[in-house]
């Protein structure tokens, strides 16, 4: 892959877990790929087995191991490989609820992203009790290894004033949806102007156009990992995968 890319970061979350960034140079083949890799290429800790020891809720163990499952953990992919595994352990007696945050883990690296999810409500003599494994493995094979939980993209758009319009048409509403950009080479995002463009430039004939080659990304992720890794991974797996196959065509 080219590495000749501009890129620019528009907005970005205190806590890393969602930006909004604008690159040039992209085809949209290219942008998808992208999308793709951040959603499929980046493996992600997720609790898959799960032993109990005590269930004595209102749920079957079926249930609790699928909302197990989907509680986001940290993933410092540095310390680990395809397939790792961490265990993790819950004892929880009621009356009670049990959430993220009572998880124990093996590993101080691994931990719920959020230690608010609630995972189940047990009454007076109920009691839940448990051993899991989080294995690490990638979106291509479950989504609850899907890093990135929000991902997508649009053209970036840009807006010229071309002049005043006439002042007995009807103004309409002009809704546009992301982040445009002006005449002065400003990047705003439509939310700033309510998505509508009269609302920004009142009484202007406006022409809007898509930048082709620009495009606008949007990326949450679920906590297991700041919005800037799983990005930056995403792109390293694209590259990989176009070494691997010039090398295997130039054989």
């Amino acid at each position: 892959m080219a590495d000749d890319f501009d890129v620019e970061v528009i907005s970005r979350d205190e806590d890393g877990r969602s930006a909004r960034f604008l690159v040039r140079g992209l085809t949209p083949a290219m942008a998808n790929g992208i999308r793709r890799a951040v959603v499929a290429d980046v493996p992600t800790l997720s609790i898959d087995t799960v032993r109990f020891v005590e269930n004595s809720s209102v749920m079957f163990d079926e249930m609790v191991a699928l909302r197990l499952g989907l509680v986001p953990l940290t993933t410092p992919l540095d310390d680990f490989e395809l397939g790792d595994t961490v265990t993790l352990a819950l004892d929880v007696e009621g009356p009670a609820t049990a959430y993220s945050g009572d998880l124990e883990t093996s590993d101080s690296l691994v931990r719920p992203a959020d230690e608010n999810i609630p995972i189940i409500e047990l009454k007076q003599g109920q009691r839940l009790e448990f051993e899991a494994d989080a294995v690490l493995d990638t979106g291509k094979d479950h989504a609850k290894h899907q890093g990135g939980v929000a991902v997508g993209y649009r053209h970036l758009q840009r807006v010229e004033v071309l002049g005043d319009r006439d002042g007995f048409d009807e103004e309409e509403p002009h809704i546009l949806r992301g982040v445009i950009e002006t005449d002065e080479g400003e990047l705003v995002h439509t939310e700033e102007f309510g998505a509508d463009l009269t609302n920004r430039y009142p009484g202007k004939e406006l022409a809007v156009t898509d930048v082709p080659d620009a495009f606008v990304f949007h990326v949450e992720t679920d906590g297991s990992m700041d919005v800037d890794e799983l990005v930056l991974r995403a792109v390293d797996s694209l590259r990989d995968r176009a070494d691997e196959l010039a090398t295997k065509v130039a054989v």
